[in-house]
């Protein structure tokens, strides 16, 4: 069964004379390929799913519907979350820049974009409340603070540690989507503003 969300788009690989190749750019893509680190927990969660649904099948052999019904349910929520997992991270297209998280997902317009740059400061490390000195993608709203926005990107986080070229790459391919789009949606309004 091919998983799409498990690898980057092709075309972000391949040298282009655009700074941006893609055949449609309204199609979300993730800049980048998921690490090692995240590939590794969900395989982990994966793992643990087959034996908890093999337990439900046990389960449900001995008589006991409604324990295995749980059982089953269970495994069904490791798997659900094990995928949610590998879907995690930025995604780009565009009409706006995607944030995939656990639980929830946010998507900004290129319109309420300022900015989308790197910074060197402090950065959780895998996640963690521990922080060290590291290089973080950073971006800036034109509806928030700077510092009420959370990373996009760092390079301690499940995709890129010790990892730091694959960051540059991910964190260059989402600067250019940033500043191609931007500069689409002010020739527009341009264009708008000159009609009215």
């Amino acid at each position: 069964m091919p998983l799409p969300f498990l690898t980057a788009d092709r075309t972000f690989e391949a040298a282009a004379e655009s700074a941006l190749p893609y055949d449609d750019p309204d199609h979300w893509r993730r800049p980048y390929r998921p690490g090692p680190w995240r590939v590794a927990v969900a395989a982990l969660g994966l793992l643990l799913a087959s034996f908890v649904l093999f337990g439900a099948v046990l389960i449900a052999l001995t008589g006991s519907v409604s324990a295995a019904g749980i059982v089953l349910g269970a495994g069904l929520a490791l798997v659900a979350g094990a995928l949610r997992l590998l879907r995690m991270g930025v995604w780009v297209s565009g009409r706006g820049l995607r944030r995939v998280g656990l639980l929830g997902t946010r998507t900004v317009p290129w319109a309420r974009v300022v900015s989308v740059r790197t910074v060197q400061q402090p950065v959780r490390w895998l996640g963690l409340p521990r922080t060290v000195q590291g290089q973080a993608l950073a971006l800036v709203r034109k509806d928030r603070r700077p510092e009420d926005t959370p990373p996009l990107l760092t390079t301690h986080g499940l995709d890129f540690l010790g990892r730091p070229a694959a960051f540059d790459r991910a964190a260059d391919t989402v600067e250019a989507w940033a500043a191609e789009n931007r500069a689409d949606h002010r020739t527009e309004n341009r264009t708008e503003n000159r009609r009215g």
